[in-house]
């Protein structure tokens, strides 16, 4: 049963949310609906565009709210992400952050391309190029194109000022390709925790991509656009003059890896009561069983979060200082600091640890005001990962 099935009759019924079947994805909707304020607002503020990522999310509900708070458009990482949200309407303005190369591929692409407005993708290679040029005349419209640039990490894009130039020169020579600009997310930085730090090391990377934007422009290829920026690193990255638009993605959330970093850099932005943005996302589990002293197991264990970061805090209904541990598949252990362990049904609310693949789990949010159910949003994009 899906879902919708399970629980739209509990939609607007005061309390509901006690009603839910878990394990269960959890939206609060005036934290998302802060948070989205909050970087519009900052955005604006620094004359900087949106265009938040959708692999946070793969939500076209949450992409409407990100386009009618003043995004430009919405980034996806693969061409599946954007074919979802096109089929719901989210169309205009998607760029696709990561090469796409295989014929198969290329064919969709030039596809979504015919029947969505805006449409840019990034590209690493000359063959790459040639491959997206020949489709795309083929197609009879002209494809948007952006240089990705290699911030250290060796993951995709090009490794050097002269590649870019030379990338940039392929693009020029296919007259179906419109060169659209330059990316870089620096994603190793997002998580420094200490402000200083991650200062530091995003001055360093914004030194590099300005080699690169001076290369492009001696060469007759000034960027229109300069792309990247992510929630660890968009208020040092927004004083760097370097992007005209941001990526952010997390800071719809806000998971644990980035409320233990201090955003702000006054002093007090690693601690999550300090952060500009609050946490929004949550698994809701529930106790079922409570015969092993000092301790119960609820039922969310690997299949109901990611497990590549460390394991969820205990947001609410344990109490304060309670520890969670995996017990498996379906099963997770809660032990008390302090206290007597919540009992037999009792709901308990952990916060989501990393939020994209988390999401990636669920076909569904649940989003509450309180604890009402006043939604069910599908998880528009879940596993469009080709």
């Amino acid at each position: 049963m899906t879902d919708i099935a399970l629980h739209a009759g509990l939609i607007g019924q005061s309390g509901s949310r006690e009603q839910l079947n878990t394990p269960v994805l959890v939206v609060d909707r005036a934290a998302l609906s802060a948070n989205i304020a909050t970087m519009a607002a900052f955005a604006a503020s620094k004359g900087l565009k949106l265009r938040p990522h959708a692999k946070t999310h793969k939500s076209a509900d949450i992409a409407r709210l990100q386009l009618e708070a003043g995004a430009v458009g919405l980034c996806c990482a693969k061409i599946g992400e954007a074919e979802a949200l096109a089929a719901q309407g989210v169309s205009s303005g998607l760029l696709i952050t990561s090469p796409v190369v295989s014929a198969p591929a290329i064919a969709r692409l030039v596809a979504l391309n015919l029947a969505t407005e805006g449409l840019k993708v990034v590209v690493d290679h000359p063959d790459n190029v040639a491959a997206l040029g020949a489709a795309a005349s083929a197609s009879g419209k002209p494809l948007e194109v952006l240089i990705d640039l290699d911030p250290g990490i060796h993951r995709t894009g090009v490794a050097s000022p002269q590649a870019a130039v030379a990338l940039f020169e392929a693009i020029k020579a296919q007259s179906s390709l419109t060169y659209a600009g330059l990316q870089c997310y620096c994603g190793v930085q997002q998580h420094i925790e200490a402000f200083d730090v991650r200062k530091t090391a995003l001055e360093d990377r914004g030194a590099y991509i300005r080699e690169v934007v001076d290369a492009l422009t001696a060469a007759g290829g000034a960027p229109p656009i300069v792309s990247g920026s992510g929630t660890g690193s968009h208020r040092i990255d927004a004083e760097l003059g370097l992007f005209t638009e941001f990526q952010v993605g997390s800071y719809v959330f806000m998971d644990d890896q980035y409320l233990a970093c201090d955003l702000t850099g006054d002093g007090d932005g690693a601690r999550a009561d300090a952060s500009p943005y609050r946490r929004s996302l949550f698994i809701d589990a529930r106790v079922v069983s409570a015969n092993s002293p000092g301790m119960v197991t609820v039922d969310a264990g690997f299949k109901a979060m990611s497990t590549d970061a460390d394991p969820p805090q205990v947001f609410a209904g344990a109490p304060e200082g309670s520890r969670y541990f995996f017990m498996g598949d379906e099963h997770g252990a809660l032990v008390p600091s302090s206290g007597s362990p919540p009992p037999l049904g009792a709901r308990v609310t952990l916060a989501a640890p990393h939020c994209d693949p988390t999401v990636n789990l669920y076909d569904a949010y649940h989003v509450v005001e309180g604890d009402t159910l006043v939604a069910i949003w599908p998880v528009t994009a879940r596993g469009r990962s080709r």
